[in-house]
């Protein structure tokens, strides 16, 4: 398999959820994070994990231009897989044009845990969210709706509600080749969480998501997994 990490940047996100790029000059205080949706290359599909945030650059999506600096035109994307509906990991969907929705990978299909949309739209107040994505996602013809707590998407493709970070987060495994990649999203975003073994407050179940790094990581190391860290600023891809 092949592993891009599409780098849209270092980031500094508020208490507003406002994600601003991190510079020598910035002086907000916040959450510091890289932002890094993953491309995975099998012999059966390009799969995206995850959309990334929804800039526009001069009428160009910005993952448009992170896919093509790696020789990867949008329309080859066959798979998305959603870990949850954050606006950090979903606004690169689409974007509003003339009151109309248009997709960014409308030839994809994009696969959602149906109960995660559920869980957001109760959630509306929450500036993690951007109501008017949320509310387009069930109308979308190529989108697939999840409603197992795990299962596969292919042969290939493995998935299970982690249920951390959000209610119905769910992460994933691609095994192709003998090897086995994974991708924990926000339950598993970067190094420094194997390190530091803490039951987050600002997850929906700090305690589950801390219990699961804990089984991922022996399981990687017994596997020999790469793992996909969306929000390391240093480490894209650790190898087991």
């Amino acid at each position: 398999m092949k592993i891009i990490a599409l780098q849209e940047g270092n980031y500094i996100a508020n208490s507003k959820k406002e994600f601003q790029l991190l510079t020598e000059e910035t002086t907000e205080s916040g959450l510091k994070m890289a932002i890094q949706p993953f491309v995975v290359i099998t012999d059966n599909d390009i799969i995206l994990l995850d959309f990334g945030l929804g800039f526009v650059n001069n009428g160009v999506p910005f993952i448009y231009e992170m896919l093509r600096k790696n020789n990867i035109e949008p329309q080859q994307i066959t798979k998305v897989l959603v870990s949850h509906l954050h606006k950090d990991h979903i606004e690169g969907i689409g974007y509003f044009k003339n009151d109309q929705f248009v997709q960014n990978f409308p030839n994809a299909t994009i696969y959602i845990q149906k109960r995660e949309i559920d869980f957001a739209l109760e959630q509306l107040q929450n500036p993690s969210y951007v109501p008017e994505i949320l509310n387009q996602l069930e109308k979308l013809p190529n989108v697939e709706l999840l409603n197992e707590d795990s299962g596969n998407i292919t042969d290939e493709i493995f998935f299970e509600v982690s249920a951390g970070h959000t209610k119905f987060h769910q992460v994933f495994w691609i095994k192709a080749d003998n090897e086995i990649v994974f991708y924990g999203a926000d339950d598993l975003p970067q190094k420094i969480y194997l390190k530091m073994h803490v039951a987050y407050k600002t997850d929906f179940d700090g305690k589950r998501a801390m219990e699961s790094r804990k089984k991922w990581e022996q399981e990687a190391k017994e596997q020999n997994w790469k793992v996909l860290l969306y929000h390391d600023m240093k480490t894209p891809v650790l190898e087991f």
